[in-house]
């Protein structure tokens, strides 16, 4: 082996050596980015929410929404996005809508494609969650007390309850590695879709994406069929009628929310008039 050769291999293997010992980073940017202060709160306290856009788009506001552990919506407000690409907003929890102990999610939208992120936090030393005391046949769903036909392949159902706020039904649910099928027989006295009197189609996500999926309408009932990938955690099926939780009390919570939809479409509106 000559000196030009030997000089050659002493080369490349110092490169390989280099490599080797060279750290390798993986970017992996979340488009929104959502946390809180504490993961605990009282029903006397301020909770700071942040967050993060890692792509800022220009006249695009962040839409946060609370949902208490009832499935209602809580409140909903409209924040701006500094030019660093973070937004900040504070929750009281002293009101009579968070009254509730248990898990409140807290969800970040952006822009028109809807990106979107959440956080959870707990509640204690409020008013008990109510408890489910309905017993379901084998083969219903229990959905804050109300028994929907069912049946499932490829997973299992963690929970499910009706969200009035919302007008739909939230399916958790642990699938396995090849996903798999629900087929749920709706009542259309606990839940439904109708526009000017008629039928109109549910609106159904997976994991909070548009999904497809078969129906088959009676007179009594709309039952559906949803495919659901690997991994899936949340079905959710929104219509335009959802039978009241907790009667009077959950009519004042409606009321509320659709009162807060409207103040935060106004003041959209009043973002985007001409200035002088």
């Amino acid at each position: 082996m000559n000196v030009r050769t030997t000089y050659l291999l002493l080369t490349i293997l110092a490169s390989v050596g280099m490599l080797a010992s060279a750290p390798i980073f993986a970017q992996t940017e979340t488009p929104v980015s959502i946390w809180t202060d504490k993961s605990s709160y009282d029903h006397n306290s301020v909770i700071n929410v942040q967050g993060k856009v890692a792509n800022i788009r220009p006249g695009a506001d962040i839409t946060i929404r609370v949902t208490g552990p009832n499935g209602n919506i809580v409140t909903v407000d409209q924040i701006k996005v500094n030019s660093d690409g973070t937004f900040q907003t504070i929750f009281s929890t002293s009101g009579i809508l968070w009254k509730l102990d248990g898990t409140y999610v807290i969800k970040a939208t952006y822009g028109p494609q809807e990106i979107n992120n959440k956080v959870l936090v707990e509640l204690t030393g409020g008013i008990p969650s109510v408890p489910q005391v309905t017993t379901c046949n084998a083969g219903e769903l229990n959905a804050s007390g109300y028994c929907i036909p069912y049946s499932i392949s490829g997973a299992i159902i963690t929970s499910a309850k009706l969200s009035i706020g919302t007008t739909s039904l939230i399916i958790q649910l642990d699938a396995n590695n090849d996903g798999g099928t629900i087929s749920l027989d709706l009542p259309r006295s606990v839940i439904d879709s109708k526009f000017n009197g008629k039928d109109d189609q549910f609106f159904v996500l997976v994991n909070g994406e548009e999904a497809s999926f078969d129906e088959t309408v009676t007179s009594s009932a709309r039952s559906l069929t949803i495919m659901f990938p690997a991994g899936a955690e949340e079905i959710e099926i929104i219509g335009t009628f959802v039978v009241p939780e907790f009667g009077t009390i959950a009519v004042m919570i409606l009321a509320v929310a659709i009162i807060s939809i409207i103040a935060v479409s106004a003041r959209s509106r009043l973002n985007v008039l001409p200035k002088y």
